[in-house]
């Protein structure tokens, strides 16, 4: 059991930074991906040859370009989230909805030009 009184609190790193930890942790295969914009909007320009990408920061938007056909991303939604783009273009996502409280992650999976939302640890 758990002693309340007794908590080491997390303070020496981010929230991010300890998604990423722990996904390594369970053996998933990481890369980082940073934001082409200091707002929060990424630009995919190519998927990692294995694993998944991991957003910097959370996410306003993320595009995924011309050249990315399949691809998975956990990401942290921005308050201000707007959502995925294929190739400059919005997309409706499927799966969760997302809720933009820049804490929860979510895993989104692009595959056949449909992108699959699926939150994790609930």
């Amino acid at each position: 059991m758990i002693n309340t009184d007794r908590i080491v609190q997390v303070a020496a790193t981010d929230l991010l930074s300890l998604y990423a930890l722990i996904l390594k942790l369970t053996g998933k295969t990481i890369t980082v991906a940073d934001a082409s914009t200091t707002d929060g909007q990424f630009n995919i320009t190519e998927a990692p040859d294995s694993g998944a990408l991991m957003a910097s920061e959370p996410v306003q938007s993320l595009n995924f370009g011309e050249d990315v056909t399949a691809a998975t991303v956990y990401f942290v939604p921005a308050y201000d989230y707007t959502g995925f783009l294929l190739n400059g273009v919005a997309v409706e996502t499927a799966g969760d909805e997302v809720a933009a409280d820049g804490r929860s992650l979510y895993l989104a999976t692009l595959a056949s030009g449909t992108v699959t939302i699926a939150a994790q640890g609930v």
